[in-house]
C-alpha cells in the first residue's frame, strides 16, 4: 500500500514539476499556461508568427503545423508558414520573447497581444494594449531604443521579480 502511494505521489510530483515551465522559455519567451503536444509551452498566443510579415495582420496558427524555438512551441497557419519559421526563427519571432515591447522600454515583462502589434525593420513588436501600442508608435524609434537597451537586463529576470 505504502509503496503504490509512493510510486503514484512520485509521478505526480514528475509531472507537476515538468509543467512548471522551468525552462529557460518560461521567463525570456512570453507563453501562455498550460502545455502543447509539442510538450512545450504555447507562444504568441498560438498566433502564426509569420502571417504578421506575409499577410499584414494576425492570423491564428494550426497546432498540426508546431515549431519549437527557445523552448516554446509556436503555431501556424500553413505547413509553408511552419517551413518559413524554421529555416530563420530570430527573424519571425516577436521581438523580446513576445512580451510587450513598450513594457520592455520601462523595464517590465507585460503580455504581449497578438491583436496589438507593429512590424518594423523586419521585427515584430508586441504591446499588450490599443493605448499602449499607440503610445509606442509616437515614438517609434526612440521607444525600440529603450526596450533594446533594456531587454539585455531584464531577458533572464522572473516576470514577477520587475
Amino acid at each position: 500500500m505504502k509503496t503504490g502511494f509512493m510510486i503514484v505521489a512520485l509521478t505526480i510530483g514528475l509531472l507537476a514539476g515538468g509543467m512548471t515551465g522551468t525552462s529557460p522559455a518560461a521567463d525570456e519567451v512570453n507563453v501562455s499556461s498550460g502545455g502543447t503536444m509539442a510538450g512545450k509551452p504555447l507562444a504568441l498566443h498560438g498566433y502564426d508568427a509569420v502571417a504578421y510579415f506575409t499577410d499584414g495582420k494576425p492570423v491564428i496558427g494550426d497546432a498540426r503545423h508546431t515549431a519549437v524555438y527557445n523552448g516554446a512551441a509556436y503555431y501556424f497557419a500553413s505547413a509553408d508558414h511552419k517551413k518559413t519559421f524554421e529555416a530563420n526563427p530570430v527573424g519571425y519571432a516577436p521581438a523580446y520573447g513576445g512580451f510587450c515591447a513598450y513594457g520592455v522600454g520601462v523595464g517590465k515583462k507585460f503580455d504581449g497581444s497578438p491583436q496589438h502589434w507593429t512590424v518594423k525593420n523586419d521585427k515584430l513588436y508586441l504591446n499588450v494594449t490599443a493605448d499602449i501600442s499607440r503610445k509606442f508608435a509616437e515614438d517609434l524609434g526612440g521607444n525600440i531604443k529603450k526596450a533594446e537597451k533594456n531587454w539585455g537586463t531584464i531577458e533572464h529576470k522572473a516576470v514577477g521579480s520587475l
